[in-house]
């Protein structure tokens, strides 16, 4: 996750949501988690490792692979192409690179080991609209990789449903007085703030972050994540962005990941987050390594299962 700070309106309302096509397999997750988990900043051994394990497993699932070079890095994409409209993209991403000298399980590890676990489930699929998975190369220097590619979209003028961007979703706690949140954040959601309080600050949620789009497209996509959360038995809390404030400055911490080049496209999109350093005090290293052994796997799992139930709704039309 870039390095600036906030989040924000209440659980998603229920809707319908798909059987999943296969089980989340935690043990290959936890397999990828700890392989991706080195420090890969931009340009390095490492760096070329993960993103070659994009490149080779999307391949291996059956996704056309395309690495899109934009001069200071490199995005991973795969892509299926929609049976009905293929020009309509249903975008699942998570950033690969991770800040020098720190191992990044978490930060974003969990994020990319968590979008090749959807892409193998997904790769049952055939769908209505295009998939398209996303390695975003650069999001530690200020989400460069992913505002290359929506800048290219834009350009083509790509027909984006709706993005997923994973970030960090592999730390919980059911601790009291875990959770901190952002200054001010109480002053915009009022009840997602005493839904947090009431739980002792505890931080053993997943937050979705998503805008208000004219398309109701990121609502539809957080609505059948919720609902999705609560078949698995995570705790999910929904903060939704007005439309008149996705873009201001002053919610700069609304805006800490691969996400934020969609809103300033008008594109919808949603961050899925275990919230960064609100919860984990290991973020960037900063008080400790950012290492597999202090994550949450099954809380992890949860949210891969949830985030590809809401994919399929999207994917099939909705």
């Amino acid at each position: 996750m870039t390095d600036r700070r906030d989040q924000g309106v209440g659980p998603a309302d229920r809707s319908r949501v798909y059987e999943p096509l296969l089980a989340v397999d935690r043990q290959r997750y936890q397999d990828d988690l700890q392989f991706i988990a080195a420090s890969r900043p931009p340009g390095s051994d490492h760096w070329r490792a993960v993103q070659e394990l994009c490149v080779t497993r999307f391949a291996a699932l059956g996704y056309s692979v395309e690495r899109q070079d934009y001069g200071t890095g490199v995005n991973v994409l795969g892509r299926k192409l929609g049976r009905r409209a293929p020009r309509e993209q249903v975008v699942l991403s998570a950033h690969y690179d991770s800040v020098a000298d720190c191992a990044g399980a978490d930060d974003n590890g969990s994020g990319v080991a968590g979008l090749l676990e959807a892409a193998r489930i997904l790769a049952r699929l055939t769908p209505s609209r295009t998939l398209l998975l996303a390695c975003w190369d650069g999001e530690e220097a200020g989400t460069i990789g992913s505002a290359a590619y929506v800048e290219a979209a834009q350009q083509r003028g790509d027909a984006i449903v709706v993005a997923y961007v994973n970030e960090m979703i592999g730390f919980s706690s059911r601790e009291p007085n875990t959770q901190q949140l952002p200054l001010g954040l109480g002053w915009l959601f009022p009840t997602e703030v005493a839904q947090i309080a009431e739980n002792h600050f505890r931080g053993d949620f997943i937050a979705v972050v998503f805008d208000e789009h004219a398309s109701g497209a990121s609502q539809r996509a957080a609505s059948a994540m919720a609902a999705a959360a609560h078949g698995a038995g995570l705790a999910l809390v929904g903060l939704q962005v007005p439309r008149m404030l996705k873009v201001d400055r002053m919610l700069a911490d609304l805006r800490r990941s691969d996400h934020a080049p969609f809103w300033e496209a008008d594109y919808p999109a949603l961050m899925i987050t275990d919230t960064a350093n609100f919860r984990n005090t290991r973020y960037h290293c900063a008080n400790g390594p950012d290492t597999v052994e202090a994550l949450d796997h099954a809380f992890a799992a949860a949210v891969i299962e949830a985030t590809v139930a809401s994919a399929q709704v999207m994917l099939e039309g909705g």
